[in-house]
């Protein structure tokens, strides 16, 4: 019996030895042939670094800005009478556009204008009669106080009766009217926008460290997200003296020749100012570049000898990771002011795909945009 037990713990340990060695050897192959199994290619686009000449520029964001603005208000409260515009419509300095009813004003006026008649006329007997030395200096000077208050009262009350009638402040577009007829209208309400739109002012700013760049009278180029694909020209009108404290930015103004219209108060714009200075810097499309906390980075494709599927020699292309310094923006298109060459080829997609020594195969059919002034593709 104890033999027998022997036999069977000896079969069943070997048994289970078996088993076990057996997926012991089966996962150890396993992991050396996931650790020796070569990485396929990863599929990139590519671009070369190219050596362009690039003017300098200043650039900002800011708003558009009427050359004269305005919200048309009364000064006098009354019943709107009559309305003499639409919304919308072109006007010129003097226009009439609205009519406050003033029927009391008007009778006050013609009662004012009988005593400063009657005052006059007074005046005027007491005049003769002085020179005749009937009455003292002082009986002709009241005289001559009387009918000055009369004039000025009469003059007053016309001055206000003036504020009933609303005309344009200066020549512009109309916006839309804010009014109605019959409504009362206290002292200050709005009736409607006037601005004036030719020209127009672009109200952008600048680092304070451009400061002495800007002079007036420099061309200036602003875009506008309503005119997709144009651009329009002015020139630097005026400079803000004052430098903000809080931001370190000045302000400047440029003025624009806006005939068409194109161009309407309160839309963002973008504007630059060219400078006359040109320097050659090198460049790569913006997606070529890893913008990392600790620096940034672009993968440089370069040719190795390797071997194939087939054990021959033949050129295989690899990744290198290089560090790079930056520059400026331009459109799809960034300036590498150090780490690396023009006419150096680097990927510009799959880059998180890739890690030093990645072998590549480059497919240019499909890449990234490169141009250093994009337009929208209207198709």
């Amino acid at each position: 019996m104890n033999k027998r037990m022997f036999w069977m713990l000896i079969i069943t340990g070997a048994v289970f030895g078996g088993v076990f060695g057996f997926k012991w050897v089966g996962g150890k192959m396993m992991n050396q042939y996931f650790d020796h199994m070569p990485i396929p290619p990863a599929t990139v686009s590519s671009a070369t670094a190219a050596s362009e000449s690039w003017t300098s520029s200043l650039s900002g964001v800011g708003t558009v800005v009427a050359s004269n603005g305005a919200d048309v208000t009364t000064e006098s409260a009354g019943i709107v009478a009559a309305l003499h515009f639409d919304s919308g419509a072109k006007v010129k300095k003097g226009d009439l556009l609205v009519t406050l009813s003033a029927g009391s004003e008007q009778a006050d006026l013609q009662r004012l204008q009988a005593q400063a008649t009657l005052a006059k006329s007074e005046f005027g007997r007491l005049e003769r009669l002085y020179k005749l030395e009937a009455i003292s200096k002082s009986e002709l000077d009241r005289a001559q106080a009387d009918y000055s208050a009369a004039r000025s009262a009469a003059d007053g009350q016309r001055a206000k009766l003036d504020q009933k009638v609303i005309r344009a402040p200066f020549s512009g577009q109309l916006g839309i009217r804010q009014v109605n007829i019959g409504q009362y209208l206290s002292p200050g309400t709005p009736i409607v926008t006037l601005q004036a739109l030719d020209p127009v002012f672009v109200d952008f700013t600048l680092p304070e460290q451009d400061l002495a760049s800007v002079a007036v009278g420099q061309t200036v180029t602003a875009t506008v997200d309503s005119q997709a694909g144009r651009s329009f020209s002015g020139e630097v009108a005026a400079i803000e003296p004052l430098v903000d404290s809080k931001t370190r930015n000045f302000k400047v103004r440029a003025r624009f020749a806006n005939a068409e219209g194109s161009l309407r108060p309160g839309l963002f714009a973008r504007a630059s100012i060219g400078l006359a200075d040109h320097r050659d810097v090198v460049v790569v499309p913006l997606t070529a570049v890893s913008y990392n906390p600790y620096g940034n980075s672009v993968y440089v494709i370069q040719k190795i000898k390797g071997k194939n599927a087939e054990g021959k020699d033949e050129d295989q292309l690899v990744v290198r990771r290089r560090f790079i310094k930056t520059g400026e923006n331009r459109g799809d298109l960034v300036v590498i002011s150090d780490g690396l060459k023009a006419g150096e080829q680097v990927a510009t997609s799959g880059l998180l795909k890739l890690q030093n020594d990645s072998h590549v195969i480059i497919n240019n059919t499909v890449k990234p945009s490169a141009q250093a002034n994009p337009t929208p593709d209207e198709s």
